[in-house]
């Protein structure tokens, strides 16, 4: 009896130290893992060294920033999972809210007549990348290069030639103006605090991405078209459609971001974006997103945007040089690539 009680003890005690082997196992294959040590780390940094960070007000400015990013950098996320990049997205936010811009001014047209029409663009463009992409097999660095440049060149060119300068006029008068911006712009206050609408659109993005990603079979072709394109055709996974339907994801993403500048602003400047596309890419990098695809998270993403978000106004509140931000942005981008690759490597070793 005595040794039967031991020999249950000794299984117990080996099924519980099997567990949390496993569960440190899990842990450390989370993709985010490299990104949430960053963003604690941050965090306190400039908790300890800029009192006017400690806020709410300082809080709400962070998550605003963010937000504004976090949306695209969610879509290019789930595209990069997908094994693919998007150079055109920064300048894809600005065609989308010149095309509102000028259509509704022009056309004199319902603000929300001019969106949706602009929907239809932006998602025409990711519609574009995605078959070029998928129909001639040429990377998709080259394919959305070339378009980041056609779509900056028309942005300033038909911006020129509509209106007459690099500017689109306000739009603040046309009807359904209003009822757009709170939509699209609008805020909030909890307490004192005044919350952008964004924050909360930018967080239902996240928990809708990550539902597709893990309950959904459409999230399975995700992630095996991003580990091995062949092997995920092979077994039957549409792998042009999927890739189309993530770079027009990448559309609607900077259609809404558009959406939101134009209707916080009332008017664009036509060369606004050029440059956002790397922000997007950095910020899902640091969250965890794998540059050969096949690993990745939503909410990766969506931490690595607060990092980026963190980091802009955190230097400002700490009263230090802006010129910093690009070195600390570039420092967290090596620190997120060279954690993620070595915990890679233990857990393929195990």
């Amino acid at each position: 009896m005595i040794t039967a009680v031991q020999d249950e003890s000794k299984e117990s005690g080996a099924d519980d130290r099997l567990r949390s082997h496993t569960g440190l196992a899990k842990l450390i294959r989370r993709p985010e893992l490299a990104s949430l040590l960053g963003f604690l780390v941050i965090l306190s940094l400039f908790l300890a060294v800029a009192p006017a960070f400690r806020s709410f007000d300082a809080m709400a400015t962070i998550l605003y920033a963010s937000s504004t990013l976090g949306i695209v950098a969610l879509a290019v996320g789930l595209l990069m999972i997908g094994g693919a990049f998007d150079l055109s997205s920064g300048v894809a936010v600005t065609t989308a809210a010149l095309a509102a811009s000028m259509l509704n001014y022009n056309l004199h047209l319902n603000s929300w007549v001019g969106a949706g029409l602009a929907l239809v663009i932006a998602l025409s463009i990711g519609a574009l990348n995605g078959i070029l992409v998928t129909r001639t097999g040429i990377d998709s660095f080259l394919i959305t290069l070339a378009a980041f440049l056609m779509l900056q060149g028309l942005n300033l060119a038909v911006t020129k030639l509509v209106t007459g300068q690099v500017a689109t006029p306000s739009i603040a008068d046309m009807e359904g103006f209003a009822s757009a911006r709170t939509v699209f712009a609008g805020s909030f206050y909890i307490g004192s605090v005044r919350i952008s609408v964004t924050v909360i659109w930018w967080l239902l993005f996240v928990a809708i991405a990550s539902f597709v990603l893990f309950r959904t079979k459409f999230g399975n072709w995700i992630t095996a078209v991003g580990g091995d394109e062949e092997a995920a055709r092979a077994v039957g996974v549409p792998v042009r459609m999927v890739k189309i339907v993530l770079f027009m994801t990448v559309g609607f993403a900077a259609w809404f971001v558009g959406m939101h500048t134009l209707f916080a602003f009332d008017s664009i400047q036509a060369g606004q974006g050029v440059g956002n596309e790397f922000l997007y890419i950095i910020a899902a990098v640091i969250g965890g997103c794998a540059m050969k695809g096949g690993r990745g998270t939503a909410v990766g993403t969506m931490i690595g945007a607060l990092i980026f978000g963190m980091t802009n106004q955190g230097i400002v509140y700490a009263g230090w040089n802006p010129d910093w931000f690009k070195f600390f942005l570039g420092a967290m981008l090596l620190f997120a690539v060279l954690t993620n690759t070595s915990f890679a490597k233990i857990t393929k070793g195990r």
